[in-house]
């Protein structure tokens, strides 16, 4: 049954939209946090240790963090696998271009495809910069997310890195939110404007707030 819901389209979209409120669900929670560097280094490296004690002592050292950790890699694993699929199925099924196509439904689709390319390589270069600290500027150092999150964005190509891949974020959230809501049965007629709106406000927040903090590096309000 499984493998049947899989191999169908609308299995896939279905398995695209829950993975994306998964990974919309943290990207919440994640900008809240990163905000909490305008707190001082104090605060910021408090919350950033305390993320590996969650659970204690039910729970041991960072297991709920590599607990959050797992879930977000099928998340992404998930949606990119059925974003793929779903892509190449749709260029099989129209292998020559229409004459006429709808601008809006054309402009949302390579935003989509374009912006979670951009995103995935993102997320490449992040995990590298702030976790493993392997193409980190002027000196990785652990356990101090404070100072290395200022020694990124205190260069000018972390800042365009950044800026550049929130703003792909705030495009796939603004047309996919709306898109799973539909994919999971929410969408109405009464109800679209409503999501959109939704969408709209999640998108315009979401990149805001995690451009603050690259924002506040430049500025030297957090420095």
């Amino acid at each position: 049954m499984a493998r049947t819901v899989w191999d169908s389209s609308v299995g896939k979209k279905t398995v695209m939209a829950v993975s994306g409120l998964i990974m919309l669900l943290y990207l919440v929670a994640h900008m809240i946090g990163n905000l909490k560097i305008y707190f001082g280094a104090g605060e910021f490296n408090h919350y950033a240790h305390w993320l590996r004690t969650v659970g204690e002592p039910f729970m041991h050292y960072e297991w709920t963090l590599w607990l959050v950790r797992v879930v977000l890699v099928v998340a992404v694993v998930a949606h990119a696998v059925s974003a793929y699929q779903l892509s190449r199925r749709d260029v099989k099924a129209r292998p020559s271009k229409y004459v006429h196509r709808k601008r809006g439904a054309s402009y949302a689709t390579r935003t989509m495809r374009w912006g979670g390319i951009i995103l995935g390589l993102f997320i490449v270069w992040h995990l590298l910069d702030l976790t493993t600290g392997t193409v980190h500027s002027g000196g990785f150092q652990e356990g101090h997310p404070y100072q290395n999150v200022v020694d990124t964005f205190s260069t000018w190509y972390g800042d365009v890195i950044y800026i550049v891949a929130m703003l792909a974020l705030g495009l796939h959230i603004r047309h996919g939110f709306w898109s799973a809501a539909q994919t999971l049965g929410a969408g109405s007629r009464t109800r679209d404007r409503a999501l959109k709106t939704v969408a709209n406000v999640l998108a315009l927040l979401l990149t805001a707030g995690f451009i603050a903090v690259p924002v506040g590096v430049m500025t030297g309000v957090v420095s």
